[in-house]
Parts: structure tokens; sequence; C-alpha cells
């Protein structure tokens, strides 16, 4: 008779007595990196405080041009008032010395024109509306107070302090003052345009 023996069942490896349990679903990987709130609150952070350091900047910028700006349109300004004060300038001219008053006096038309002629070119390059009220502010100003320079010219010198008055139906130069507040105007809305939100987007 021969006795059968029962082969023991196979054992499961590993620590003895240990429960074997088995994973259901992906295998997370050990690489991946879990996100944080913390950091994308920083990410934002640092984005928008970038932002605000470059619209300072630009706004800092167009302060700056805004101000060399104003210094322009003052100084074509100040040409025109010069070019104005011209034919009371001649007129008032020293009787004593006629020669030299007349050297004196074309050097100083010769630099105001040079002046005039200087500041077309920048605010037609700055702005196509204010160069134009200028050069027909310009175009104004030389017919009227052209006129007068040349009318003073052919008066003799004054000898008397009365002489020294100059009556508005003398020299008038109140044709020039619509065209000195339309190129006002339109400075003005050139500069303030810098100051506008939407001077921010303009290309520097």
């Amino acid at each position: 008779m021969t006795l059968d023996v029962a082969s023991p069942a196979p054992q499961p490896t590993g620590t003895p007595g240990a429960t074997v349990s088995h994973w259901v679903g992906p295998v997370p990987s050990s690489g991946a990196a879990v996100e944080s709130p913390w950091l994308t609150a920083a990410f934002l952070a640092a984005i928008i405080t970038a932002l605000v350091t470059v619209v300072l900047a630009r706004r800092r910028h167009l302060e700056e041009e805004r101000s060399r700006l104003t210094e322009i349109f003052a100084g074509a300004t100040r040409a025109v008032a010069a070019y104005k004060e011209m034919p009371y300038a001649i007129r008032r001219r020293n009787h004593l010395e006629g020669p030299a008053e007349r050297v004196r006096l074309s050097q100083e038309m010769a630099r105001t024109q040079s002046d005039l002629s200087y500041y077309l070119a920048w605010t037609a390059a700055e702005s196509a509306e204010v160069g134009q009220q200028y050069a027909a502010l310009v175009a104004e100003l030389r017919r009227v107070a052209g006129t007068s320079c040349h009318d003073a010219w052919l008066q003799s010198p004054p000898t008397r302090d009365d002489e020294m008055n100059i009556p508005p139906d003398v020299v008038d130069l109140s044709p020039i003052q619509p065209f000195e507040a339309a190129f006002a105007a339109a400075a003005k809305e050139h500069l303030d345009s810098y100051l506008a939100w939407r001077a921010l987007l303009r290309r520097p």
C-alpha cells in the first residue's frame, strides 16, 4: 500500500505572516511634483510686480517726454514774441547811433527768423497738427509784423520822450492773436495726450 503525502501549499515570499496587498490603478510616478497654491500665488505676484514696474517706467518716460516738448513749445512761443517786438524796437532805435543800430537790429531780426525756422521744423516733426498751426501762425506773423517792421524803418527814429509811445493804430498786431490761440490749443492738446492712459500703449 502506497501512502500519498500531500505537497505543502506554496507560501508567499517576503516576511512570514505579512499580508500581501494588490495595487489597483496606475502606479504613481516617483518624480511627480505636487502643485502648491503658495507657488502659484508667488508666480502671480511676480508677474504683477513686473507689470507694475514696466507701467511705472513707461509713465516716467512719458512725463519726461512731455516736459521736453513743453520746453520746445515754449521756445516756439518765445520766438514769436521776439518777432512781435521788432516793430517797436525799430521805431525806438537810437537816433544817435544810426549805423550801429541798423546792424544791431538787423542781426536781432536774423536771429529771430532763424529761431522761427528752427521751431517750424521741430513742431512739424513732433506733431502734424501742432506743426500746421505753428506754420499758420508764423505766416501771419511775418505778414502782419513784417509789414510793421517795414513801415518802422521808413520812420525817423525818435528824438523826444513822447515819441517813444507807440499807439495801437500805428502798430496793430491784433490779427495775429487768433493764430496764437489756435497754436496754443493744439500744443496743449498734444501735451495732454501724454497724460492719457492710452499713451502707455503708444510705441516709444
